[in-house]
């Protein structure tokens, strides 16, 4: 059950209902940090009187049934939408929002480079990885928290507000105290122990969908932070696993306009991962904006010919720069049409 509070209602009569519906032993979970709030019921087998006496409660504007299993992501509980605020950044807004950066931080020469280079090409959030899962154990891994120092640094030196992975739970805190955003990458979209406690901090997470999930799946995992109290979602596609070897992955662009109907939660997408071909990333970033998207994942390098992950897939920030040119024309051009 999800009872739609009244906006016009004040906080202090939000809180009080949630405190009442706990002290009736009931499971709730409160939403209000990204739109309008929220409530969420657990428990099974409340009676329909119950759900009627709530709704006649002057603090409640409706209550639902979702008829789907990710019940508090649903665009019926917010039809107006979420948006995840990071500084300045709106996400969920009608301004396409541009996460830009290396795959992964490899010095402080590096980084800081980087972190201006996209800056002046019109980026909203920096982006890099301070741990980095790979395939192979012999790869390059990351600086670990050296990288997170890193990247506060850069937040610094730019104002940009910066996105990074972490991997699992022992992690959780140390990466919470730098990052602005906390990214949740495919190989962990279903890693629950992971997801309940990243959503216990109460920062914004991005959540990437899983390279063999289907958009069911990725919206249950989502539903894992709602529940946990945490509305700061951000879903990134960045593509799945097809049968096709000419990219990396499949760039699945429907999910955007779906997802936008069975979802009040933003969207960006991650046309580097999802192509692997830096070639293909201008194309991919603007189709991916006239499908509805509300923002771009890229991964940028001064050198990318010399990355040390991922180059292949990065483009430079003259490309950047040319790319948040061309989004928000397109944008613009194309915003009447845009499914809400």
């Amino acid at each position: 059950m999800i009872l739609r509070l009244r906006s016009n209602a004040e906080p202090h009569e939000h809180r009080a209902l949630v405190t009442t519906l706990r002290d009736y032993g009931l499971d709730v979970t409160y939403l209000v940090g990204g739109g309008a709030p929220v409530v969420g019921i657990h428990t099974p087998g409340l009676p329909r009187a119950f759900a009627d006496d709530l709704a006649r409660l002057p603090v409640v504007e409706t209550v639902l049934e979702p008829s789907r299993p990710y019940r508090l992501a649903a665009r019926e509980v917010r039809p107006e939408g979420t948006v995840v605020r990071v500084g300045s950044a709106c996400i969920g807004g009608r301004e396409p929002v541009i996460i830009a950066g290396p795959c992964t931080v490899e010095s402080r020469e590096q980084l800081l480079r980087i972190a201006e280079a996209v800056r002046e090409a019109g980026a909203t959030l920096l982006r890099g990885g301070a741990y980095k899962p790979r395939t192979s154990p012999y790869s390059f891994q990351g600086l670990g928290e050296r990288g997170l120092e890193l990247l506060a640094e850069a937040r610094e030196r730019t104002g940009l507000p910066i996105v990074t992975e972490v991997l699992d739970t022992e992690q959780v805190e140390l990466v919470a105290q730098y990052a602005d955003i906390l990214q949740i990458g495919s190989r962990n979209m279903m890693n629950f122990a992971l997801l309940r406690k990243v959503a216990a901090t109460g920062k914004p997470v991005l959540l990437k969908r899983g390279f063999a999930a289907t958009i069911e799946e990725w919206l249950l995992a989502a539903e894992y932070l709602l529940a946990g109290g945490n509305d700061q979602v951000v879903l990134c596609e960045r593509g799945v696993r097809g049968f096709e070897p000419a990219t990396r992955f499949m760039l699945d662009l429907n999910a955007v306009p779906l997802v936008r109907q069975l979802s009040h939660l933003p969207v960006v997408v991650d046309p580097s991962h999802g192509t692997g071909l830096r070639e293909l990333v201008p194309a991919m970033s603007l189709a991916a904006i006239a499908a509805g998207a509300h923002g771009l994942m890229l991964e940028v390098h001064i050198a990318p010919e010399t990355a040390l992950v991922d180059g292949r897939q990065s483009i430079d920030p003259a490309t950047l720069a040319e790319v948040v040119r061309r989004v928000r024309a397109v944008r613009a051009a194309v915003e009447a049409f845009v499914t809400v």
